[in-house]
């Protein structure tokens, strides 16, 4: 069981401890599927009764489990061909009312989305249980009334009703939201009329379900970062579509290879995706080597970084964590902000268990890297990114890292412990 720690609370998910020792990294990974691009694939599925094949899809991740299950629910079936193809299908006729029990996962406001946009009404539970007029989700709140929908909270439910449909709008986003522009596309794809988001986050995810969209009939024009113009179809189709690969994975990757003096080969990496965060790690000492397709990367010293998180094609606040373990080997002080989420560094605190030296002036964090000299030890995953930036310090310190909650990892990292294992480390984990 996971040891309680002052001011944390156990997940809902059962407690499970990720033992990992220190290893050289070696060899080759192939990137799965992005797990923000699948989830939202997922979610377009409830668009249409024609089927939807997916593939490169990755079929282990804690999130899309949960998410599978909630179509399951709401009357799609579901089935998985080896580990990363799916297929979605309609069972029987889609409910406008998703009943779920167990944990919660952001994508419920894109289900409902979709299920307005194709039913008319949608009554989904409150991603965490977050309340109505917080910025987590008061975006979607706007932009469904918008398009002509009636939106209300119920204890922790969140429900909306169009009974004679979604009408085309301006959508104004008044800050770059992911989550918002995906919901204003699938939503829209299915409103009459046409649909102009402005200001929307235009990120390789977002590209993706454009794309598969497409596929599946609907006609969508995008104008760079100033706005997306959809126009609404009657019905839509099934199709088939690949999904891009994990750019987050892909960093993962390359951090864990440069840290421990390894040699990895990153198959299907996005180079095209990371420009802005690889130009920082080329030049903090991140030695790449460019292929057909895959890129090598070496090991050697790390040098200090400097970064601020931004919208596309900006550093994603995602990445922070990860290259807070970089700058936990680099000699000299790294500095990191985060514009979309100032503070979100409480993973630091966790690290510390290991030996790093950091402190938070402000909204910047100032990690004092000594080149590596942590030290294994408990610790907990408090998110996914987290969770990752502990495996790669525990790659590296003297001794064994317990991560505690390492479930947080599994969200969004597909098949994690057979690649590590693959790559020459050895971890295990224990429920």
């Amino acid at each position: 069981m996971s040891i309680p720690m002052p001011g944390l609370q156990l997940s809902s998910e059962k407690a499970d401890v990720l033992t990992i020792t220190p290893a050289r990294l070696c060899g080759t990974v192939r990137l799965s599927g992005a797990k923000n691009a699948a989830l939202r694939h997922l979610a377009a599925s409830l668009l249409t009764d024609q089927p939807l094949i997916l593939n490169n899809y990755p079929s282990t991740l804690l999130d899309a489990k949960v998410h599978v299950e909630m179509l399951e629910l709401l009357g799609k079936r579901v089935d998985l061909h080896g580990h990363d193809q799916i297929t979605l299908t309609q069972a029987k006729a889609l409910s406008s009312t998703l009943n779920w029990q167990g944990r919660s996962i952001r994508n419920t406001l894109l289900i409902l989305g979709a299920l307005v946009a194709r039913t008319g009404a949608g009554s989904v539970p409150l991603p965490g249980g977050c309340k109505l007029g917080e910025r987590q989700y008061d975006l979607h709140v706007d932009l469904l009334d918008r398009l002509g929908a009636e939106v209300w909270a119920e204890n922790d439910t969140l429900c909306a009703a169009a009974p004679r449909g979604l009408i085309g709008a301006d959508i104004h986003l008044r800050i770059r939201s992911t989550g918002a522009t995906e919901n204003a596309l699938l939503a829209g794809s299915l409103a009459q009329g046409v649909t102009r988001i402005w200001n929307p986050h235009i990120r390789p995810e977002i590209l993706d379900l454009i794309v598969l969209l497409r596929k599946m009939g609907a006609t969508i024009r995008v104008f760079g970062h100033e706005h997306i113009e959809i126009t609404g179809a009657e019905e839509l189709g099934g199709a088939e579509h690949a999904v891009i690969p994990d750019n987050m994975e892909a960093i993962t990757w390359l951090v864990g290879a440069a840290i421990t003096g390894g040699d990895i080969e990153i198959e299907g990496f996005p180079t095209t995706d990371m420009e802005v965060v690889l130009a920082h790690l080329k030049a903090a000492g991140a030695r790449l080597y460019h292929g057909d397709g895959s890129v090598i990367v070496r090991g050697g010293p790390c040098y200090p970084l400097e970064i601020s998180t931004g919208p596309h094609p900006g550093i994603n606040s995602d990445v922070q964590p990860i290259l807070a373990a970089w700058a936990a080997h680099a000699s000299g002080e790294s500095r990191i902000i985060d514009l979309r989420f100032p503070g979100r560094y409480a993973y630091a605190e966790e690290l510390a268990r290991m030996g790093l030296k950091y402190k938070v002036r402000g909204d910047m964090l100032c990690i004092h890297g000594q080149g590596g000299c942590l030290k294994g030890a408990d610790v907990r995953a408090l998110d996914l990114r987290a969770g990752a930036a502990q495996i790669l310090c525990g790659l590296t310190a003297e001794g064994e890292t317990k991560i505690h909650d390492s479930w947080q990892i599994l969200r969004g990292y597909d098949r994690i412990i057979e690649k590590l294992k693959g790559l020459g480390a050895e971890c295990h984990r224990t429920l």
